[in-house]
């Protein structure tokens, strides 16, 4: 299974760990499934729990799937620096990660 634009960690677990790869990922679908957002606040309060618990991997690949979705740069900059207040500037370290992947 190969998804474009992940982490090469991800990659690798999608590659080298393929039976525990799809119980994740059936998992995260049920999960998104059971959620009320729709699919662009979604992408953009996930970009925000990245960023705010430092997974700087995860964060070029829902940045992608954001834009696809109608998310603007000006949103994917609110979303990483929305825990800003909570964390501090840890979240300060994946803004040149997400406005990179956003201007791809």
């Amino acid at each position: 299974m190969e998804i474009k634009h992940v982490s090469n960690a991800f990659q690798t677990f999608l590659t080298e760990a393929p039976a525990h790869a799809q119980a994740w990922m059936e998992a995260v679908k049920k999960l998104d499934a059971a959620g009320a957002l729709d699919d662009k606040t979604g992408e953009i309060a996930y970009i925000a729990v990245l960023a705010a618990v430092g997974l700087d991997s995860g964060i070029p690949f829902h940045v992608k799937h954001a834009r696809e979705l109608g998310a603007t740069r000006e949103e994917i900059i609110s979303a990483v620096l929305l825990g800003l207040p909570a964390v501090g500037n840890l979240v300060v370290q994946a803004l040149s990660v997400a406005l990179k992947a956003y201007d791809e």
